[in-house]
């Protein structure tokens, strides 16, 4: 078993944008973290809808896959120790359940332990334009702790690629959990490349 400090969760909702979760999960084992997975029905027929990825696939790039249903999971008990959890992406309804406390699944459930836990909740919510009342869910979600960062492109890196541009937004994600993946182009820091003439 891995240390705490080892130990992500991840959500994936039915929000668009379901690569940033994939691409959460693929840094995170390459940097040997423990991830656990939770993935909703819609992010399910998301994935089929943007990628050609298979469930399996992106269950393969995680260390501990958790059904929706499984309210008795390890996650879902405060005494289970993480670094906290990445709702990746996170839908408006996701975000809704989340802020009320009033869960319906496992991984409303895990984000809520994470927040009384006062562990860290990183929200990136996939919606625009907003209303009144997305704005209002947000302003309490960072009242009682959570994070939110929707996922948007920095293009001070200059992005060569779509590719490029969702692991620069995950890379800043996982900077908000202290963790540094060396795939974050930072302002004002050049790398060798950018110096050569």
């Amino acid at each position: 078993m891995s240390s705490p400090l080892l130990r992500l969760i991840v959500g994936i909702s039915g929000a668009s944008g379901i690569v940033y979760g994939i691409e959460a999960l693929r840094i995170l084992k390459s940097c040997g973290f423990e991830t656990h997975l939770i993935m909703t029905r819609s992010a399910q027929i998301t994935l089929a809808h943007e990628t050609s990825v298979k469930v399996a696939e992106v269950n393969r790039l995680a260390a501990v896959v958790h059904r929706i249903d499984d309210i008795g999971a390890s996650i879902s008990s405060g005494s289970f120790r993480t670094m906290g959890m990445l709702v990746a992406p996170c839908s408006v309804r996701t975000m809704s359940e989340i802020a009320t406390g009033v869960t319906s699944n496992l991984l409303t459930r895990a984000a809520d332990v994470v927040l009384k836990e006062r562990r860290r909740l990183v929200l990136m919510v996939r919606e625009t334009p907003l209303h009144l009342g997305h704005l209002r869910t947000m302003a309490s979600l960072a009242e009682i702790g959570a994070v939110i960062m929707p996922p948007v492109p920095a293009l001070y890196a200059k992005p060569a690629s779509i590719e490029e541009m969702v692991a620069h937004s995950v890379g800043r994600a996982l900077d908000l959990f202290g963790i540094d993946t060396g795939l974050v182009k930072r302002w004002g820091e050049q790398t060798e490349q950018d110096e050569r003439p």
